[in-house]
């Protein structure tokens, strides 16, 4: 079984608690996958099975809490324009050089998709994959996408959103309800919300400074410094191969994704059946093959 290890990355004024998980056999060539959260400022609870693609392709597999998140540390007392892109690009490459990474994969889930762009667009000489997986290429495309779906949630749903937006009242009983049916549709269509979504949950519940800074109060109402972010213009830039994933019923709708595929040199898409945003819960073990196969088609040849 792989084994997995805890530490604390010093960066900036605290320190960026990381995982590795180790294969209990080593593929030749094998390449370490790191995996970058959502949020921004979800932590990496809800992505933990994803741990398990260590010993399926026997490479390395590194989770970490974005500063601001989860075990690493808080800071809530920053100012908005503390809470950029680059910081959590910095924070990154921080990490990449502690563990002394040569060579790598990312895997970017939802906002980690974005951050995941980010990093591609700069050309990291280690970078040799990337997988954007729910993801949008603009904050403006997904709060378009977000519209849309909102209309079509049952009329008692759409006004209890109005109503409680309109006054601010997001922490409402009846507006966090609303909330939950958009989740429902289009965040984890499961009969119970898994454990790891709920952890990850919690911890943004103690602490939300980070996803309602940059994001807003839910995933649909986006109202935060995040709301003009856009990596259109340049993706041309990115320069690995590129797997694009999504699911059909996703919050990431169709044309949220569509720039990475239209604009990436050397990209490829695949959209799951019957899932949403959180793909790798509803379908894991699909979700992981897909991104093994990815990951072994651009490894480092055996030497």
């Amino acid at each position: 079984m792989s084994v997995a290890t805890a530490l604390d990355v010093p960066f900036r004024d605290g320190s960026t608690w990381v995982q590795v998980t180790a294969p209990d056999s080593p593929r030749p060539g094998a390449l370490p996958l790191v995996v970058l959260h959502g949020g921004p400022g979800f932590c990496h609870d809800y992505l933990r099975s994803l741990s398990a693609l260590a010993d399926e392709t026997g490479r390395t597999v590194v989770l970490y809490d974005q500063f601001g998140c989860g075990r690493s540390s808080h800071r809530p007392e920053a100012s908005p324009d503390f809470w950029t892109p680059q910081l959590f690009v910095d924070e990154f490459s921080t990490v990449i050089d502690h563990l002394g990474l040569e060579a790598y994969h990312v895997l970017g889930q939802s906002w980690g998709g974005m951050l995941g762009a980010e990093i591609a667009v700069r050309r990291p000489q280690g970078l040799a994959g990337l997988a954007i997986c729910n993801s949008p290429a603009s904050m403006e495309l997904w709060a378009q996408a977000a519209e849309r779906l909102r209309a079509d949630l049952p009329e008692d749903v759409r006004t209890a959103l109005e109503f409680h937006e309109a006054a601010g009242a997001y922490d409402h009983p009846d507006y966090v309800a609303a909330t939950k049916e958009y989740d429902r549709r289009h965040v984890h269509r499961m009969v119970t919300t898994p454990q790891d979504y709920l952890d990850s949950e919690l911890l943004v519940e103690q602490d939300p400074t980070v996803y309602h800074t940059m994001n807003g109060p839910n995933e649909f109402h986006v109202i935060g410094t995040l709301r003009d972010w856009s990596i259109i213009d340049r993706l041309a830039s990115v320069d690995v191969p590129t797997l694009v994933v999504a699911g059909e019923f996703d919050e990431a709708a169709p044309e949220t994704w569509a720039p990475f595929v239209e604009r990436i040199p050397h990209v490829r898409s695949h959209v799951f059946a019957g899932a949403s945003h959180c793909t790798h819960l509803e379908q894991p073990q699909e979700f992981r093959a897909l991104i093994a196969q990815f990951l072994m088609e651009h490894d480092a040849p055996p030497e």
